[in-house]
Formats: structure tokens, C-alpha cells, sequence
């Protein structure tokens, strides 16, 4: 069994009615604590250093001052701090893959739409570029492939590594949906646009022939932005994938035998725990 990084902490926060809620975080370490999974706090902390590897200069004072401006996104006390100890948990999750533990994240918020200088999506900071990018700079020259099977593009994510030496980012997610973008690849970005209503099998049978090309990129690591908001009763999204599905994507990546980490993206379904558990079965 893989390895859980958590903190309740990342629980404290959240505004009535929004679907980024602590409910999040606090029912799936439930479930995931009674299923035999035994979440840990992170064994790294993040830090302002670990944020400029990617972010802008002024980016996390503007978290902790609150003046930045995204109608989904908004300003709450001691988010930088918040943010930071989400971010710990994927740059944790990294470091245990690179050790042979496939890892999990499960923090909030999450990460995949916050750009260089960018607060959006419910997103302050980039928590998988940022895994990414520490673990290149600890080790140049080493290859990551980034999976993000969130419903909506990792626009923040493509924003950071797009042109980035020896990184390759692949994107399943519906489209037309917020951000509005992904329809096209770019160089190292490689995006697959689905329609409301793709099923499980219908993603699948676009997933694998990717993940194949991906393969032969061959990366050291795999990073994964796992997003549950594909999920058929998802409230924000129109994809139609179910338990079964995530499973399977989860076994798909494990099946590379290449060091692995993921962490939590969307998912705003009651039945995100379920979820959850489903991946990390394929997934560890």
C-alpha cells in the first residue's frame, strides 16, 4: 500500500455554498483511514523558496494580503499558510515516489488552473508544477510525464511547463467547460478535448493510446492531477465517468511500473471518498 499525505487543517477554510469545501479533505481521510490507508502529515514543508521555482515574485504575498481578484477564488485568512501546507503535501508525495512509495496528496485547495502570477479555479498555488520543478532542479535532467484526468484543462498547469525541458503534460478533459481552453496541443502539451456525456469507456479508449505515447517519451516519474470531477453525478461538469473508471486509470498508471504521485484536484460529488479509494486501488 502506497503512502497518504493529509492535514485536517487544509479543512479550516471554505465559503457557504461553494463547491470547494472542506468536506473534501475531511470525509475522504475519513474513508481512506477506515479502509486501512493510514494518512501521515507531510514530511516536507513548503516554503516561499519552493513557490518562486515557478510562481512570480509578489505572487504568494498577494495570497496572504488577498489582492488578488477571481470571482471562484476568494481571499480568506491565513490561506498563504493553507496553500503552503497543500503544496507540502505534493512536494511530500514526490519525494516518496522518487523513494519507491507510490504516493497520494490529499490536500486542499488544489492547484492545476494557478498560473505565474495567477490566483484562479479555486487555485492559489500550482501544487503539481511545482512538485514537478523541485524535483528537476533537485535532479536535472530527469523526465516527468504529468497525467491530469481533471474534467477541466490544467490551463495553469500548461501555462508553467509548457516549453519546460524534459516535461510532457497530458490532459484528458470536457470541452467547451471552464477555462475555455485545451482544445489544441502545444509542443509538450498534449490535450485531448471531450464532449458532454463521454463515458467511462469512451475516455479510456482515448486515455491509453496517449498513455502509450507518453511511455515512449520515457519518463523517470509519473505526476498525476487527479481531478474526480469527471464523475457522472459531479454537479459542475457533463463527463460520465463512474467508480469503475477511475479504478482502471488508476491501474493503467501503476501498470507503467515507473515511480508515481498524484494529487487531489477537483471532485465535488458527496461521493469523492468512494472515489478517492477507487484510484488509490488501481493506483498503489
Amino acid at each position: 500500500m502506497g503512502r497518504v499525505f493529509s492535514d485536517l487543517r487544509t479543512a479550516e477554510y471554505g465559503a457557504s455554498g461553494h463547491p470547494e469545501a472542506p468536506f473534501r479533505v475531511k470525509d475522504t481521510f475519513a474513508m481512506l483511514r477506515a479502509a486501512g490507508h493510514q494518512p501521515e502529515k507531510p514530511s516536507l514543508h513548503a516554503s516561499a523558496v519552493d513557490v518562486a521555482l515557478l510562481h512570480g515574485p509578489s505572487h504568494l504575498a498577494s495570497i496572504k494580503s488577498g489582492t488578488f481578484s477571481d470571482p471562484d477564488t476568494p481571499p480568506f485568512p491565513g490561506i498563504d499558510e493553507i496553500a503552503l501546507i497543500s503544496l507540502s503535501g505534493a512536494l511530500s508525495a514526490a519525494d516518496a515516489a522518487m523513494k519507491g512509495e507510490p504516493s497520494f496528496s490529499l490536500m486542499r485547495p488544489p492547484g492545476h488552473h494557478a498560473g505565474k502570477d495567477r490566483v484562479a479555479g479555486f487555485c492559489y498555488l500550482n501544487n503539481l508544477a511545482l512538485s514537478v520543478a523541485r524535483l528537476q532542479k533537485a535532479q536535472p535532467g530527469l523526465k516527468v510525464a504529468i497525467v491530469d484526468f481533471d474534467v477541466h484543462h490544467g490551463d495553469g498547469t500548461q501555462s508553467l511547463v509548457l516549453g519546460r525541458e524534459n516535461t510532457t503534460f497530458l490532459s484528458l478533459h470536457q470541452f467547451p467547460l471552464y477555462p475555455g481552453t485545451g482544445l489544441d496541443s502545444r509542443g509538450n502539451c498534449w490535450n485531448v478535448p471531450l464532449e458532454a456525456g463521454t463515458a467511462g469507456d469512451a475516455w479510456l479508449r482515448e486515455f491509453e493510446p496517449r498513455l502509450e505515447l507518453l511511455l515512449r517519451e520515457k519518463p523517470d516519474v509519473l505526476a498525476v492531477s487527479a481531478g474526480f470531477d469527471a464523475y457522472k453525478e459531479d454537479p459542475i461538469a457533463g463527463l460520465k465517468l463512474d467508480k469503475g473508471t477511475f479504478k482502471r486509470i488508476g491501474s493503467l498508471l501503476a501498470q507503467t511500473k515507473l515511480p508515481r504521485y498524484a494529487a487531489l484536484e477537483g471532485g465535488y460529488s458527496e461521493d469523492l471518498p468512494i472515489l478517492v479509494e477507487s484510484f488509490l486501488d488501481g493506483f498503489f
